[in-house]
């Protein structure tokens, strides 16, 4: 038989172990909405939430969030062989696949996106702030660059957007 994969599956199920582990659309479009607001001020929280549904709909990004969710947890279930087991349950600071496998989210739309998830990584607002926690049951060693991946891209997405609506707007020389 070949192998044959139903990517409706694959978006639902990314949508599905997001919602699993607490994260919702409308937390991610909260942190797009603070990586833009002051560079667009009319922007609202619809186009913000539009936004991260058309990241999260990218099957690079899906694969992504299967990946670095199930890392999550087997690093919980402690299913993970020595030293990895370790690494991911702790959150390494010298471990940096996570980061690796959020940037694979980023380059879906382009580099301006590297800015954004760098400085929501540093400062871990809204949500990010939950998933970093290391004192709850979860482990989300992946996930919360993972989220902050799909702010980042949400957040060139609109960049890139506005910058053609206002290029639309001007005059024809």
């Amino acid at each position: 038989m070949t192998y044959n994969l139903n990517s409706k599956l694959v978006a639902q199920a990314a949508n599905d172990w997001l919602k699993q582990r607490g994260v919702t659309t409308l937390d991610i479009a909260e942190l797009t909405f603070f990586l833009q607001k002051d560079y667009y001020p009319g922007l609202t929280m619809d186009e913000a939430v539009i936004s991260v549904e058309a990241v999260i709909q990218k099957r690079e990004v899906q694969n992504a969030i299967l990946t670095g969710i199930q890392l999550d947890i087997l690093a919980e279930e402690g299913k993970l062989l020595a030293p990895l087991q370790e690494m991911i349950e702790n959150d390494e600071g010298l471990y940096g696949c996570d980061e690796i496998l959020a940037l694979s989210i980023v380059n879906v739309y382009g580099s301006i996106g590297f800015t954004n998830f760098g400085y929501v990584d540093k400062l871990k607002p809204g949500i990010l702030k939950m998933l970093n926690d290391k004192h709850g049951e979860h482990k989300h060693t992946f996930l919360d660059d993972i989220v902050g991946a799909i702010a980042a891209a949400a957040s060139s997405r609109i960049a890139h957007r506005k910058q053609a609506e206002k290029e639309d707007q001007q005059p024809q020389s």
